[in-house]
């Protein structure tokens, strides 16, 4: 068996295994409970800037 049906049979066989693995970890990682503030945080930070505008509009606006 030649060197390249060597690598290929073990790249078919456990290379899709610690794939999906790796796969598997990540998804998991992602969505688990403690991750809720970082992705809300993640979710509303493009309003960040539109929020700190508006409250120093206000602002010049109540002083007159």
């Amino acid at each position: 068996m030649s060197d390249y049906d060597v690598i290929r049979h073990f790249a078919d066989t456990y290379g899709l295994a610690a794939m999906f693995v790796v796969f598997t970890v990540f998804a998991l990682w992602t969505f688990r409970p403690s991750a809720r503030g970082y992705h809300e945080d993640a979710a509303v930070m493009i309003f960040a800037e539109d929020d700190e505008e508006n409250r120093l509009s206000s602002k010049d606006k109540s002083h007159g």
